[in-house]
């Protein structure tokens, strides 16, 4: 009785705690990046953003597949990994928010509504339980003006 108990108790202690990176291996050579923008641009709003990928393969969310990944799109906010937030990103994964944007179908573009102003654009790449993959692979900043 004794080791169910302590066998429950252990298990319970878990699923409170939070998951560890997976570490799943990046491609070597992987890259991401934007197909239709640049830094610097000059666009409207709506914006269709196309994401770029080559060297690995993308698949939904919750694929357990070697050499794949889904997109991610980070919107105003400091460089991935950095800033508040940034060690976390890289162990536990990205958070789902407005800075946050996730692709967990494997879609590979969005229309996006912002407003007038500079926005800043990265894309990372993410594991089946959107982990970044290890080393990251990620876009470089971009900075656009919608008009």
């Amino acid at each position: 009785m004794t080791r169910i108990l302590a066998f429950g108790l252990a298990a319970a202690l878990a699923m409170t705690m939070p998951l560890a990176a997976q570490e799943t291996p990046a491609p070597e050579g992987a890259e991401v990046y934007f197909v239709n923008l640049e830094d610097g641009a000059k666009v409207t709003s709506p914006l269709t953003v196309i994401f770029g990928l080559k060297g690995m393969g993308v698949a939904p969310a919750g694929t357990e597949k070697a050499a794949t990944g889904h997109h991610h799109l980070l919107v105003n906010r400091p460089p991935f990994g950095q800033g508040d937030g940034g060690a976390e990103e890289l162990s536990y994964g990205l958070p789902a928010d407005d800075h946050h944007k996730h692709f967990g179908g494997g879609q590979t573009q969005v229309t996006l509504d912002l407003p007038p102003g500079q926005h800043t654009l990265q894309l990372v790449m993410g594991d089946a339980n959107h982990v970044p993959h290890d080393p990251p692979v990620m876009s470089e900043v971009i900075t656009i003006t919608v008009e």
